[in-house]
């Protein structure tokens, strides 16, 4: 494969990537806690009160509440991209 294909494919990709995580953390409550990407000081100020902030940095925050359909709520709240957080991935953990 040459550069040009790498450069073509890699977004791609990504992208794909970054859908997949997104449809997981909407169709799914399987996540312990979601990260918001690129939160606005709008949403932050507009979360609810069961919602608690785990961690925070300059491109993202990490919350968790104790409902069903938490990634929906989030995105209706003014979320721009959400995904889980805190799943095991693929591979089990051993014991």
């Amino acid at each position: 494969m040459t550069i040009r294909g790498l450069l073509y494919t890699l977004p791609i990709v990504v992208a794909g990537w970054l859908l997949t995580l997104m449809s997981v953390s909407l169709l799914t409550d399987e996540a312990p806690a979601q990260v918001v990407v690129f939160p606005s000081e709008s949403f932050m100020q507009s979360l609810p009160a069961d919602v608690a902030i785990l961690g925070r940095n300059d491109i993202s925050v990490t919350l968790t509440a104790p409902r069903t359909s938490f990634a929906a709520s989030l995105y209706r709240s003014g979320a721009r991209i959400v995904l889980p957080a805190g799943l095991p991935g693929c591979l089990p953990l051993s014991r």
